[in-house]
């Protein structure tokens, strides 16, 4: 869909701009992996549904158009997921990837519009009861960039509780949250994943502004001379990292006409590929069978599904 002006009446198309295609381009691609995942898996992947629901969804707020029940279709999926799980959540089993599982789903269920309900209320009680002695949430498995930052799992874990918890655990949950606003103050960032989530959990916890003023700045700071920003402080500059600290950066306050966002947004641009995604090198070992899901570029796919999604979620801020 192309955005139009109105003049003396008449709606007139406007030439696409560079955003408007890349994003259009890209749409495709992360609804076919979205799909390809529900098509073949039970299970919640949050490489496959998470990041490009986070990118579909702010795409169709900016006018791009979806398949027809597409959205509806990834809740049921998630929602079966978390279903056919309830009880191993209920009981504190929980299932693979554990409360980062749990909580990601959630998240991407409220994306999706999702209404709570007694399988959302199993995972959201299981992700506030998840070791109830630490001050923080914790990864299970180590998997970068995606899986391995105590500041991913703590921030997913405070939005999944804010989304789908019980009124009845209100003021554990907030209790839960302040001691975690009190670790993401104290606890310094390693790298740019840690950076990011340490200033969206920042500002999910309700921290003072200040923290997350300095939060953005320190992951403001180390965008490279091309525009973009690297995984690791010596790692090449890519789209994941892009994309993530651009979406971060813009909800702590950085406009999208700043040097710094124009700048970020070039770089996605300029290393967007033909087909409308971004290829991402894995460094992650895979600890579950290889399968192809729709998406470009065999063993690398995953990170670059993700890696997609982030730099659609970074091209369609407001």
């Amino acid at each position: 869909m192309l955005p139009v002006i109105v003049v003396l009446g008449f709606s007139i198309p406007m030439p696409p701009n560079p955003v408007h295609n890349a994003v259009a381009s890209a749409v495709p691609r992360l609804v076919s992996g979205a799909k390809g995942h529900a098509d073949q898996k039970s299970c919640f992947a949050c490489h496959n549904q998470g990041y490009p629901m986070l990118a579909l969804t702010a795409a169709r707020d900016r006018g791009h158009e979806l398949p027809e029940k597409f959205l509806k279709s990834q809740g049921e999926h998630i929602a079966a997921f978390l279903a056919a799980n309830k009880e191993r959540f209920r009981d504190g089993r929980g299932t693979g990837g554990e409360v980062g599982t749990a909580a990601s789903a959630l998240l991407t269920l409220e994306l999706a519009g999702y209404a709570p309900d007694d399988s959302t209320a199993a995972a959201a009680e299981y992700v506030l009861k998840f070791q109830p002695d630490r001050d923080h949430w914790r990864p299970t498995s180590v998997r970068p960039p995606t899986e391995g930052s105590h500041f991913n799992t703590t921030y997913v874990a405070m939005r999944a509780m804010r989304a789908f918890g019980a009124t009845a655990d209100k003021e554990k949950i907030a209790k839960r949250v302040e001691t975690a606003r009190g670790w993401l103050i104290k606890t310094p960032a390693k790298d740019t994943e840690d950076r990011v989530f340490r200033l969206l959990g920042l500002m999910e916890a309700g921290a003072p502004e200040k923290e997350i003023a300095a939060a953005a700045y320190e992951l403001l700071q180390t965008q490279q001379t091309d525009g973009g920003w690297s995984q690791l402080d010596k790692s090449d500059t890519d789209a994941y990292a892009t994309g993530s600290a651009l979406f971060a950066l813009h909800q702590g306050g950085l406009k999208a006409d700043s040097p710094a966002f124009k700048a970020g947004v070039a770089y996605l641009l300029k290393t967007q590929q033909a087909d409308g995604t971004w290829k991402v090198k894995s460094r992650s070992k895979p600890i579950q069978p290889y399968y192809e899901s729709g998406f470009p570029y065999e063993k690398d796919q995953f990170i670059s599904i993700s890696a997609t999604g982030w730099a659609i979620a970074a091209l369609t801020v407001k």
